[in-house]
C-alpha cells in the first residue's frame, strides 16, 4: 500500500476531484453524479471523480491510498461510499477547486474500485469556513485498488450532509446511453463545423466585396489578394469576362504601365509588347528575370521615375463573429494561466515553445515591390545574385510617402502578361501596373473595368 497524499488540502464550494484526462476540464455537477445513489463520490463521467465534502471552504483532513487488494473497512468513518474508476491517461491526479494545487496519485490505466470515506461532515457543514487557526472539522480517506466495474453503493450513511447528496443524486435523471451521447456529440461537432463554415464563408465574402469568389479566384494564385483590396469587383469582372479579354487587360495593363513608367522610348520594352500582342514569346532580355533586371540597370536610357506606394481604399471595419466585441486573441502564455487540473503543467510547457521567426511573417506567393533602396541609383547595379534574397516585412497600410521605381515596378507587368493562364497573367500585369501607377491607381483600374465590359474588340494601347 501507498499514500501518495496525506495531510491538509484546501477546498472550495465544498468540491476535491480526481481528474486524469489532460485535454478535459472535469464533468458539471450533474454529469458527475447521473444515474448514481451513491451522492458523495460521482464517478459517472469516464476518467474523473468529483468529491464531496462538509466543509465549504478551508483545509480538511485528506488521505489517498492505493492497494493491491480490497482494504478493510475501518468502523470508525460515519459515511462510506463505493465506485468504479478507471483513468483516462497515465496522470492522474487528486486535483483542488480551479486546479489551485494538485497531487499525482500514479495509477495505472486499469480498473480500479474506489472508496470514500468520510467523518465530521455536518459538523464541517455548520462551520462552513475553516480558518488557518482553528481545528480540524471534517477528515477524509479516498482508497483505490484493482477491481472489475461494479455499480456504485453507499456502504454505510450517518451524517446528514451525506443523506443529502445522496438524494440529490437519486433525483436526478438517467445519464445518457452511449447511443445518445454519440448522437448529442456527432450533433454538436456538426453544428461547430457549420459555424465555422459560415464564419469563413462571412469573412470571405466581406474581403471579396460582398460576393464569394469562384473556384478560379480562388486558386489563381499570384497577388490575387493585393489585387482584391483596391477593387475585387474588378477581379469578379475578370473572372467572368473570358480567356480573350483577360488577354486583353493583361496586354493593356502591361503597357500602361510601361507608359506610365516611360519604358516605352526603350526597343528593348517595345519588342517585348508587340510579342505579347501577336501572342508571341517574350524576347530576351524577358526570357530571363536577371539579364532583364540588367538590362534595366545598364540602359542609360532608361528613365528615373518614381511614384508614391499605391494605398488600397479603406473599408468599413467589420467584427469577426467568432470573438467576442473588445476582445483580442490571448498569447499562449495567457491561454496557459486560464487551464486548470492536470493540463496546466502541459499547457504552461506548451505556451513556452518559441515564437514563429519574424522573417516568416507576411511572405506570399505574390510578386515582390521594388526595393525602394533601387531609386536614383546612379551607376549600374552588378548582376544579382539568384541564391540571395530579401524579404520587406511590414505591419499596416503602406507608407504613401516611400517612393517607388516605376520601371522596376513596370517590369513585372510585362512578364505577368506572359503567363500561360490568362486569369492569371490578368491578375500580374494588373497588380504590376496599380504598384507603378502609385497614387494614381483609381485611373488605371476604371480604365481595366472598361475593357471588361467593352470586350476584347477593342485594340489596347491604339486609342
Amino acid at each position: 500500500m501507498r499514500r501518495p497524499v496525506e495531510g491538509d488540502v484546501h477546498v472550495h464550494y465544498g468540491q476535491i476531484y480526481v481528474q486524469s484526462d489532460p485535454d478535459s476540464y472535469g464533468p458539471g455537477l450533474d454529469e458527475a453524479f447521473a444515474g448514481q445513489s451513491a451522492g458523495l463520490c460521482g464517478a459517472a463521467t469516464a476518467g474523473a471523480l468529483w468529491l464531496n465534502t462538509g466543509l465549504h471552504t478551508g483545509e480538511v483532513g485528506f488521505t489517498v491510498e492505493v492497494h493491491d487488494h480490497a482494504p478493510p473497512l475501518e468502523a470508525s468513518w460515519e459515511d462510506v461510499v463505493e465506485v468504479s474508476f478507471r483513468p483516462a491517461s497515465p496522470d492522474s491526479a487528486l486535483v483542488e477547486w480551479a486546479g489551485e494545487d494538485s497531487w499525482d496519485l500514479g495509477l495505472d490505466e486499469t480498473d480500479y474500485r474506489v472508496r470514500y470515506c468520510a467523518t465530521g461532515m455536518d459538523r464541517a457543514r455548520a462551520a462552513d469556513t475553516r480558518m488557518a487557526e482553528e481545528p480540524q472539522l471534517d477528515r477524509y480517506l479516498l482508497q483505490f485498488w484493482p477491481a472489475p466495474p461494479e455499480p456504485d453503493r453507499v456502504l454505510k450513511e450517518t451524517s446528514r450532509t451525506a443523506a443529502h447528496w445522496h438524494g440529490y443524486a437519486r433525483d436526478l435523471p438517467p445519464p445518457p446511453t452511449p447511443a445518445e451521447r454519440a448522437e448529442a456529440e456527432r450533433r454538436a461537432r456538426l453544428a461547430q463545423e457549420t459555424a465555422e463554415r459560415e464564419r469563413r464563408l462571412a469573412r470571405e465574402r466581406r474581403e471579396w466585396g460582398g460576393r464569394l469568389p469562384s473556384d478560379a479566384l480562388r486558386t489563381v494564385g499570384g497577388p490575387v489578394s493585393g489585387l482584391r483590396d483596391f477593387d475585387p469587383g474588378l477581379l469578379h469582372a475578370l473572372d467572368a469576362a473570358g480567356p480573350a479579354a483577360q488577354r486583353a487587360v493583361a496586354l493593356l495593363a502591361a503597357r500602361r504601365a510601361c507608359e506610365a513608367a516611360g519604358l516605352t522610348a526603350l526597343d528593348w520594352v517595345t519588342g517585348a509588347l508587340t510579342a505579347l500582342a501577336e501572342g508571341r514569346p517574350l524576347p530576351p532580355p524577358f526570357d530571363d528575370d536577371a539579364r532583364m533586371w540588367h538590362t534595366l540597370a545598364s540602359d542609360p536610357s532608361c528613365p528615373d521615375r518614381t511614384v508614391g506606394r499605391a494605398v488600397p481604399p479603406e473599408r468599413p471595419p467589420s467584427q469577426d463573429s467568432s470573438s467576442p466585441p473588445g476582445t483580442g486573441a490571448l498569447s499562449p502564455q495567457e491561454a496557459a494561466t486560464l487551464v486548470v487540473g492536470p493540463a496546466r503543467a502541459v499547457a504552461r510547457q506548451s505556451s513556452q515553445l518559441p515564437a514563429p521567426d519574424p522573417a516568416a511573417v507576411g511572405q506570399s506567393s505574390q510578386p515582390p515591390l521594388p526595393d525602394p533602396a533601387a531609386v536614383g541609383q546612379s551607376s549600374p547595379p552588378p548582376l544579382p545574385d539568384p541564391g540571395r534574397y530579401g524579404l520587406f516585412v511590414s505591419f499596416g497600410p503602406p507608407d504613401p510617402s516611400l517612393r517607388i521605381s516605376q520601371p522596376h515596378a513596370a517590369l513585372p507587368a510585362v512578364t505577368g502578361a506572359a503567363a500561360r493562364d490568362p486569369l492569371r497573367a490578368a491578375v500580374d500585369a494588373v497588380y504590376a501596373a496599380v504598384v507603378t501607377h502609385g497614387e494614381d491607381w483609381p485611373a488605371l483600374l476604371a480604365e481595366m473595368a472598361s475593357l471588361c465590359r467593352e470586350g476584347p474588340a477593342r485594340s489596347p494601347g491604339r486609342e
